[in-house]
């Protein structure tokens, strides 16, 4: 049986507000250009599908279009456990029409996944209960049985794992409660079955970036990596966006990582979604397959400011990319610059000015605050808030006047209070 895993999708994700549906609308098209070429028989889908628990009309239109395209009219079968961006009872409200064509859809970590109603040379769910199911794939002559556990957190679990609020203690009593878990699904393995896990959760020790969102509160949501059944032949993961494998696993174990790069932290992750051929009782062959949908993501430092930023885009660096931009200055930019920078280049996301500090500035002894007069304490944190920009003297005039005038109403109210209270 030849499997393809996949993961974090976030259909519907934004960078800096920058629309990114072509390239996920690209992307779908992408993987299901290689199934097709592939010849996958099944396709496993680690969790958070949609960005947002409320997804977009339009992030849903792409969901339902891409699960009954990997489909193929039910004669792929496709896997899809809920990630912690996902709304359970939203991803499996389509459960009924989907499992026609050999889709299932599992929302929370105990939901049944009973056998489905047999359809000539369509796949079919053979058996199966809460978090696991055996599924049969027309033109493969063994079934897989599949331990489907999406996103388990306390809540989703709908269990209190520990009496305490400790780290070590929560952290000990979700590791057991999952252990505990997949020691249960592992006895639905057979040897004459390809026997899968797929789920999204954090394990230690795998390498995170800016764009996940948390489901470890202080490292409780995070598990060991002997947790997962002892008889499982491949272990299909999602969360961490970074393509990688998990070492010190019972068997192999991936983050299929997210198709697209979901925020600089990302820059240089090659991104992929993985391959796996398993017969029963044998290893897993596994290999990666690069996906190029998704524009990249770039960083620049222009010390030599606007002027450098012209030269670069005027050379076609970066064409197609989102572009985080740092420019060098001695002073602010101008409204006229900003605007003439997002019409140099689409891909600009940020753009953020670096103030150089005055020659020697850097090498000066800390002073007591308290030693400063007041309008060298408010240039020193009109600089900290302003990136090293330094404030014209208008402005240092201004905030004097302020604050002699607040000082002078201080002054006059404290006799007439202390009047009031001799009364």
């Amino acid at each position: 049986m030849r499997i393809l895993h996949t993961a974090d999708w976030h259909f519907g994700k934004s960078i800096e507000g920058r629309d990114r549906m072509p390239e996920q609308v690209a992307f779908v098209e992408e993987l299901c250009t290689i199934c097709t070429e592939e010849q996958v028989d099944l396709v496993l889908v680690a969790g958070d599908v949609f960005q947002s628990s409320n997804p977009s009309a339009a992030a849903e239109e792409l969901f339902y279009y891409a699960v009954d395209k990997l489909a193929n009219n039910g004669k792929r079968g496709v896997v899809i456990v809920a990630g912690n961006h996902d709304n359970p009872d939203r991803l499996c409200a389509v459960s009924p029409l989907a499992g026609r064509l050999g889709i299932t859809l599992a929302g929370l970590p105990k939901d049944g996944l009973g056998p489905t109603s047999p359809v000539a040379g369509r796949v079919q769910r053979v058996n199966g209960g809460p978090a696991w199911l055996e599924l049969a794939v027309p033109g493969v002559d063994h079934t897989a049985i599949i331990a489907a556990l999406a996103y388990p957190s306390e809540g989703r679990l709908k269990e209190v794992l520990s009496q305490s609020l400790e780290d070590k203690e929560l952290r000990q009593g979700y590791n057991d409660r999952l252990a505990g878990l997949f020691s249960q699904l592992n006895t639905k393995y057979r040897s004459d079955t390809v026997n899968l896990v797929v789920s999204h959760l954090y394990v230690r020790g795998g390498l995170e970036s800016d764009s996940e969102q948390q489901i470890q509160i202080g490292g409780a949501y995070a598990v060991d990596p002997l947790v997962f059944p002892a008889d499982a032949q491949y272990i299909a993961l999602g969360h961490l966006h970074r393509p990688q494998y998990v070492g010190s696993t019972v068997a192999p174990c991936r983050y299929a990582g997210s198709p697209l790069a979901y925020s600089f932290s990302e820059i240089g992750y090659a991104k992929s979604v993985t391959l796996a051929d398993i017969k029963p009782g044998k290893l897993a062959a596994i290999r990666e397959v690069h996906v190029t949908s998704g524009k990249p993501l770039s960083r620049w430092r222009a010390t030599g400011g606007l002027a450098q930023v012209r030269e670069w885009v005027a050379a076609g660096r970066d064409k197609d990319a989102w572009i985080e931009v740092e420019l060098e200055m001695n002073k602010a930019l101008t409204l006229e610059e900003i605007h003439e920078l997002r019409a140099l280049h689409s891909g600009f996301v940020t753009i953020r000015p670096v103030f150089n500090s005055p020659e020697g500035e850097s090498d000066k002894k800390p002073v007591r605050l308290n030693s400063l007069p007041l309008n060298e304490l408010f240039i020193r944190f009109y600089k900290q808030q302003n990136g090293g920009l330094l404030p014209d003297d208008n402005l240092v005039e201004l905030f004097l006047d302020i604050s002699q005038s607040l000082i002078q109403e201080e002054q006059t109210a404290e006799p007439e209070l202390a009047e009031e209270g001799q009364a």
